[in-house]
C-alpha cells in the first residue's frame, strides 16, 4: 500500500467539494470492500481517499412513498435485502443482495459502493504483465487470447471482453430504478441502465458519472412486476461466487396475459443487460414456457462468444427460462 491523504466529511456537500479540490486522484470510500483489495492489488493508487462513511442522511430506507422506493446510498446491503417493503414488494432486488456476498460483507458494503464495483477480470487484476485496456488504456485485452470462460457474450469490443460483476445493479436495471447524483453543479438523475458505459474503445471509462460526481440515492418505481419477480443465480460453487448467467426478472399477468415483463442479464455481459427485445416478445400474449424459452433466446440473439465462454449462451437461456417461470408463480 502506497501512502495517501485520508478525509472524513459529514455531510455530502463537504464530500463533493473535498473530491473537487483533490482531483486528479481521489477516489471516495463508504465500507471500502472494493477499493481497498484494488489497492492492495496495485490497480487503485489514489492521493487521497474521502470516507463517506459517516455522511448524514445517507442511509434512509424510505417506503412512504406510494410511487417509488427511495434508498440512500450508504445503506449497508444487509439492511436493504432484509427490508420488509424490499422483500414483498422487490423480491428480485432483495434476491440479488442476498445472493451477491457472504454476510460479513453485506453488512459492510454500502448498495452506493456495490453499483460501483469494478470487474473480476483476472488480467485486470492480475498485474502489470498481463495487458488490459481497463487498467492501461492502449495496452490491449489479454482475455481475447486468453483464458475468457468467465467473459462476456453480450457487449464485447476488440478493447475489452471484461464482464461487470454485480448482481444488484442487474436487479435495479431491471425495473427502471435511478440513481441521484451530486457535484459541484448540482443533483442530477441518472437511469441505472445508463450508469455503465460499455467498452467500446474507452473500456478505463465505466460508467457516465464525472470525476466529481457522489451517488446519494437510489429510487426504485413499485410496479407490479416487482411483486411477482426473481433473482435467479447460476454459479460455480453455491456459496458467493460471481455469476456463470444470471437473470432479473419480473411479470405482470392479468388472466394470463402478459401485462409488463422485465428482463436483465448479469454475467454475460460487460455491464447490466436489459433484454429489451425479450420483454416485447412476451408482452400482449398469454404466459407459457414456449413463450418464456422463445423470449429468452431473443435475449441472446446477438451473443458473441469467445473461445472458452460458449456455454454461457446456453447457460443463460436456461436461466432466463427458469427464472421467467418462477416469475411466473409468483404473480
Amino acid at each position: 500500500m502506497h501512502d495517501f491523504a485520508y478525509h472524513r466529511p459529514r455531510s455530502s456537500a463537504e464530500a463533493v467539494q473535498l473530491l473537487a479540490r483533490s482531483q486528479p486522484g481521489a477516489r471516495y470510500f463508504a465500507g471500502g470492500t472494493t477499493l481497498f483489495d484494488l489497492m492492495k492489488l496495485g490497480v487503485e493508487a489514489p492521493a487521497t481517499v474521502i470516507d463517506i462513511g459517516r455522511v448524514e442522511g445517507l442511509r434512509e430506507i424510505d417506503a412512504s412513498d406510494r410511487a417509488e422506493l427511495r434508498i440512500g446510498a450508504l445503506a449497508a446491503m444487509s439492511d436493504v435485502a432484509e427490508h420488509p417493503v424490499v422483500q414483498r414488494e422487490f423480491t428480485a432486488l432483495s434476491e440479488s443482495l442476498w445472493k451477491a456476498a457472504s454476510q460479513q460483507l453485506r453488512n459492510m458494503a454500502s448498495v452506493g459502493g456495490n453499483l460501483l464495483q469494478r470487474t473480476r477480470c483476472a488480467y485486470f487484476r492480475g498485474g502489470p504483465e498481463f495487458a488490459c485496456n481497463k487498467r492501461v488504456p492502449g495496452s490491449g485485452c489479454a482475455a481475447l487470447a486468453g483464458v475468457n470462460r468467465g467473459h462476456a457474450v453480450l457487449g464485447g469490443s476488440e478493447a475489452c471482453v471484461a464482464v461487470y460483476p454485480g448482481d444488484w445493479a442487474v436487479a435495479l436495471a431491471a425495473f427502471d430504478a435511478q440513481v441521484d447524483t451530486l457535484s459541484p453543479r448540482g443533483e442530477r438523475a441518472v437511469a441505472v441502465r445508463e450508469l455503465h458505459r460499455a467498452p467500446g474503445a474507452t473500456p478505463h471509462l465505466e460508467t457516465v458519472l464525472a470525476a466529481d460526481e457522489l451517488i446519494v440515492r437510489i429510487r426504485v418505481p413499485r410496479t407490479p412486476a416487482g411483486r411477482a419477480s426473481t433473482y435467479h443465480k447460476i454459479r460455480d460453487r453455491e456459496s458467493y461466487a460471481f455469476a456463470l448467467a444470471s437473470a432479473a426478472v419480473g411479470l405482470h399477468l392479468r388472466a394470463n396475459r402478459v401485462v409488463d415483463a422485465r428482463i436483465a442479464l448479469g454475467g454475460v455481459a460487460t455491464h447490466p443487460w436489459r433484454a429489451l427485445e425479450a420483454e416485447r416478445s412476451l408482452v400482449g400474449r398469454p404466459f407459457t414456457q414456449a413463450a418464456a424459452r422463445r423470449a429468452a433466446e431473443i435475449a441472446f440473439a446477438q451473443a458473441k462468444p469467445l473461445e472458452h465462454n460458449g456455454f454461457k449462451v446456453a447457460l443463460g437461456i436456461e436461466t432466463v427460462t427458469d427464472a421467467l417461470m418462477l416469475a411466473r408463480d409468483r404473480s
